[in-house]
C-alpha cells in the first residue's frame, strides 16, 4: 500500500519541483519587449536600438523595439502601466513624460506612481532648423515674420504634449507671437516636409537633425539648451534672443510599477554595463546626446523635479492644457 501511495505522489512531486524550479530560473527566460511611443527612424527609436542590441546579449534574450505612437508618446506610456511587472515589457521613457504631466488635464495613468524608473540614458537639446534655402537665418528673423503677420510661420512638432509642441509654446509665449503649429507622429516624416517646404520651422532633437544639418539640407537657428551646445558649436542657443530659455530633454528605461527588486537591479547593472561600452557612448554621443546613466532614485527624483518645473512653465506662460 505504501508503495502504492509513493508511486502515485511522485507525478505530483515532480510537477511541484518543475513548477518551484521554474520559478527561480534567473530572469530573463524568454524575449523582452522595449515599446516607446514614436515613430520608426526618430530620435528615441535610433536611441532604444542602440542600447537594446548589446543589452540584449548581455541579458541573454533578444529585446524587441516596438513603435506604439501617437499623443506625443501618451499611447505607449498607457499601454506599458497597465503591463505586467515581470520584466519582460519595458518602456523607453523621455522628456515628454514630464511634459505631459504638465500640459494634460489629465493623463490614463499616473506620470510617477504607475512606472518604475530603472536608469536615465542620455540628454541632449532640441534644435530649431530650416530649410537650406529659407529666408530666415535667425531666431529673430522669424519672430519678426511671426509679429508682422500672425499665424504666418508654421513649426512642426512631435504631438501635443510633446516637448516640442511645448518649445514652440513656450517661444510663442516669451516672444508674444502666434505661430501655427504641424503635429507629427515623430520618425523621419517631419524632415522630408521640411526639405520640401510644408512648414517653415522643425523642431526636432539633434538625432533626426544633424545628419541632414551636416549635409547641407537644413540649417540649425538655435537651440534650446541654455549655451552652446558642443555637437553645433556655430549655433546660438534660444536664450540669446528669449533670456532664460532652456529646454534639455532626457530618455531613460522604466517599466511598469511593482517590478521586483532582483528584477530592477539586475536591469540597472547590466544596463550602466552597456553605457559603458565605447562603442555605445561613441554611437550615443555621435546623435548628438550626452550619456548619463543614473540610479532608479535619482531618475524618479529628476522626473520629479521636472514635473513640477513644467507646471510652473504652463502656468506662469498661460499655456492652455490639453
Amino acid at each position: 500500500m505504501f508503495k502504492k501511495i509513493l508511486l502515485k505522489s511522485i507525478p505530483v512531486m515532480m510537477a511541484l519541483h518543475i513548477s518551484f524550479g521554474y520559478s527561480q530560473q534567473e530572469y530573463p527566460q524568454k524575449p523582452i519587449s522595449l515599446i516607446h511611443g514614436f515613430g520608426v527612424g526618430g530620435n528615441i527609436d535610433i536611441v532604444a536600438r542602440i542600447v537594446a542590441a548589446p543589452l540584449a546579449e548581455k541579458l541573454g534574450q533578444p529585446i524587441n523595439v516596438e513603435s506604439k505612437s501617437g499623443a506625443g508618446g501618451i499611447i505607449a506610456d498607457a499601454f506599458v502601466a497597465k503591463a505586467k511587472p515581470d520584466g519582460y515589457t519595458l518602456l523607453m521613457m523621455h522628456g515628454g513624460h514630464a511634459v505631459s504631466a504638465a500640459t494634460y488635464k489629465s493623463l490614463p495613468y499616473k506620470p510617477l506612481e504607475d512606472f518604475t524608473p530603472i536608469s536615465m540614458l542620455i540628454q541632449f537639446p532640441f534644435v530649431l532648423t530650416v530649410r537650406a534655402d529659407s529666408p530666415f537665418n535667425s531666431l529673430s528673423d522669424i519672430i519678426a515674420a511671426a509679429k508682422a503677420k500672425p499665424e504666418s510661420i508654421s513649426y512642426s512638432n512631435l504631438g501635443p504634449g510633446s516637448t516640442p509642441h511645448l518649445i514652440g509654446e513656450l517661444i510663442q509665449a516669451s516672444a508674444k507671437v502666434k505661430m501655427v503649429s504641424i503635429p507629427y507622429r515623430g520618425g523621419s516624416t517631419p524632415l522630408v516636409d521640411l526639405v520640401g517646404g510644408q512648414f517653415d520651422v522643425m523642431i526636432d532633437s539633434l538625432t533626426v537633425s544633424l545628419p541632414a544639418i551636416k549635409s547641407g539640407k537644413i540649417r540649425a537657428i538655435a537651440v534650446t539648451s541654455p549655451t552652446v551646445w558642443p555637437s553645433l558649436p556655430n549655433t546660438p542657443p534660444i536664450a540669446s534672443t528669449l533670456p532664460g530659455f532652456d529646454v534639455r530633454s532626457w530618455h531613460a528605461v522604466g517599466a511598469p510599477k511593482g517590478l521586483p527588486r532582483t528584477i530592477l537591479e539586475k536591469l540597472v547593472r547590466e544596463i550602466h554595463a552597456v553605457l559603458e561600452m565605447p562603442s555605445v557612448r561613441e554611437k550615443l554621443e555621435s546623435t548628438g546626446a550626452m550619456v548619463r546613466p543614473s540610479s532608479p532614485e535619482t531618475l524618479s527624483s529628476e522626473i520629479h523635479d521636472q514635473i513640477l518645473k513644467w507646471k510652473t512653465i504652463v502656468n506662469e506662460a498661460k499655456i492652455p492644457q490639453l
